[in-house]
């Protein structure tokens, strides 16, 4: 099944659409009385000179608060992605083909070799404080955050290719090169998902506001003012005031952080109401002239269990939310649709629900079990896929491993069933090559300390205990016990920052468009944290892997694809990096491709349908949620 086609950047060089000058604008009434009220200047000095145009499906109305759902403070990334801006996004067209377009930008450039990438920002760009956005902005995100290594110890190796970090030369106040020892091929597509990287909540690319962050930055502040602002924040060094959960520097935290997102935070988590208002300095309108976006508020209401978010969504209180829709409820959702007011949307997943095991576990033990591969692979062919398909998804996804989903470039149908039979005999078979051929009376299989060999899974949702069952059942028909766990998320994050699990059940995505964010099957946050923190360290921290490794193959093929000249070249090198990823079995990939349900209200406007969703392009995100609105 084709999801999408990737359609690749015409030329080197792009610009944004611009609105002229020349026309009216409007705003939304709520802003339009803060300017009667002489609290904010007119609209036309708010926009940029040539703000940039978002052709909206159908040009809305203005006005109305959405209403969504979230689990909590550590349920961050969520509400993120409906509002994140880079220098270049993702958009979707009506056949489904991806392009890079510039976001908060006049204009990009490429030279020929791609070791040089020039940036132009709008005429007149604003912060959500009404402070202009210049390459000082830049200056300060390259020099004082980037290069400061109180803040960012270690460089991400995206942004080190060849292990040579990346440079800056600012032209004038909205111009500025970044600039690479060798060609960067991938530049672009990175920025698109992941922007600059850390350390902030939103991850605006290549911008800080200095004007606010000056004041937390040890460049500028003096160590009895960092010591003042850790106290006031409740942090423990001035440090954690930086980074996607820093009190200073991420949006979702912080009310009084300048942005340039549609809207920013108004009530901060945690609480029952999360709230986030219009930015009133956007910098985008749409083809008729009127400010984005449309909708002046967006709340999100706390919920627990799975049964408590569907009876929101039955009783009509959402009004657009794909994430935590559960693809097996879907016919409870069709069911009632007409009594809620909504209908139900269709997205296709590009990921796949798989089983991460920690290979740099605590547990000596575990440790070297899941270092053999014959013990992965018997793990892998011992689940029974289409069972947790029927149950776990409603027959939606397919049984595959973690491998490039259909559509994708990187696409392999080899790939895609490695290891994904089920067939328990031959796991068995595996397990007892391996020399675990000791049993207790229950039938599970002993470690050589005489420990029955057990294994605690984590999952960060109460709907997910059905499946977990289906694999322990699974996993006892081969001589392992293992032990389902439902956690808090904000919990399930944790242990894997501090690598204290065993393995957890994760959505393994960035399968759709991989050069954008390789980092997943390198090992980053996922099944050998330690190891890569040691590959990405250069050995500085973390773990090294054993010399014959596989996750050295990983790494070897993504040095050479992050610095090949072409992007031929580098596509090959980068196949060989998802080859030598799936073939090693790391991660246990169980089903994917599955149909991503969305509920909309029926009021609500210019909601997209039968896109793909991927964190590679942002999920929501790539809905354009400013052209979103509320018939009232």
């Amino acid at each position: 099944m084709k999801i999408f086609a990737l359609r690749a950047l015409a030329g080197l060089a792009a610009s944004t659409a611009l609105f002229s000058a020349a026309w009216a604008y409007q705003e939304s009434p709520m802003l339009a009385e803060m300017v009667k009220a002489g609290t904010l200047p007119p609209v036309e000095e708010r926009l940029p000179a040539k703000p940039s145009v978002i052709e909206a499906a159908e040009v809305g109305q203005y006005g109305g608060t959405w209403n969504r759902a979230y689990k909590g403070p550590g349920d961050r990334w969520g509400p993120t992605k409906l509002l994140e801006e880079r220098v270049v996004k993702w958009r979707s067209d009506k056949d489904g083909n991806l392009t890079l377009v510039p976001g908060y930008i006049e204009s990009y450039a490429v030279n020929e070799s791609s070791t040089e990438f020039t940036f132009t920002l709008l005429e007149g760009l604003k912060w959500s404080d009404g402070v202009p956005v210049t390459t000082d902005d830049v200056a300060f995100w390259y020099n004082d955050v980037f290069l400061n290594t109180d803040i960012i110890p270690t460089i991400d190796p995206t942004f080190a290719p060849g292990g040579k970090p990346m440079e800056l030369e600012v032209v004038d106040a909205r111009t500025f090169k970044i600039k690479f020892a060798q060609p960067y091929v991938y530049f672009l597509t990175i920025l698109a998902k992941d922007s600059t990287g850390e350390p902030s909540l939103d991850r605006p690319s290549f911008l800080f506001p200095k004007h606010y962050l000056s004041q937390f930055n040890n460049h500028y502040a003096k160590p009895e003012e960092l010591e003042a602002a850790a106290k006031k924040y409740g942090v423990e060094k001035w440090q954690d005031l930086w980074g996607s959960k820093g009190a200073a520097t991420a949006w979702w935290s912080n009310p009084d952080l300048p942005v340039i997102t549609a809207w920013k935070i108004e009530t901060p988590a945690p609480g029952d109401v999360v709230t986030m208002v219009r930015n009133p300095y956007y910098w985008a309108v749409d083809q008729a002239g009127n400010q984005l976006p449309y909708i002046d508020r967006i709340e999100h209401r706390l919920f627990d269990q799975q049964d408590a978010f569907n009876l929101m969504i039955a009783q009509g209180q959402i009004d657009f939310q794909m994430r935590y829709a559960n693809t097996n409820d879907f016919p409870f959702y069709m069911e009632n649709a007409e009594k809620g007011g909504y209908h139900v949307i269709k997205w296709r997943d590009a990921q796949a629900w798989s089983l991460l095991p920690n290979l740099n576990s605590q547990d000596e033990f575990l440790n070297g079990f899941f270092g053999n591969a014959d013990v992965r692979q018997a793990l892998s062919l011992a689940v029974d896929r289409d069972t947790v398909n029927e149950l776990g998804f409603a027959g939606l996804g397919e049984a595959r491993s973690a491998s490039p989903v259909t559509g994708s470039p990187y696409y392999n149908a080899d790939l895609e069933t490695h290891w994904a039979a089920y067939d328990p005999d031959a796991a068995n078979a595996l397990l007892d090559g391996a020399g675990f051929t000791e049993k207790d009376a229950d039938g599970f299989r002993l470690r050589p300390d005489g420990k029955r060999i057990t294994i605690t899974v984590e999952g960060a949702e109460d709907n997910q205990a059905g499946i977990l069952q289906v694999v322990a059942d699974n996993y006892k028909d081969i001589g392992i016990e293992l032990l389902p766990r439902i956690i808090d998320r904000t919990a399930w994050d944790d242990n894997r920052n501090n690598n204290t699990f065993d393995m957890q059940y994760y959505p393994f995505d960035r399968l759709s468009v991989v050069a954008a964010d390789p980092r997943n099957m390198m090992g980053s946050d996922s099944y050998a944290n330690q190891n890569f923190i040691w590959y990405s360290t250069k050995g500085a921290s973390g773990v090294e892997p054993a010399p014959d490794a596989p996750i050295r193959q990983i790494w070897a093929a993504w040095d050479k694809a992050s610095t090949a000249p072409t992007r031929e070249a580098a596509d090959a090198a980068l196949n060989e990096m998802i080859a030598a990823f799936v073939n090693a079995g790391y991660v246990i990939g169980l089903v994917g491709e599955t149909a991503v349900v969305g509920i909309v209200d029926n009021d609500v406007k210019n909601v997209p349908d039968g896109l793909i969703n991927d964190d590679i392009t942002r999920g929501e995100g790539l809905a354009v949620t400013q052209q979103i609105w509320i018939k009232e």
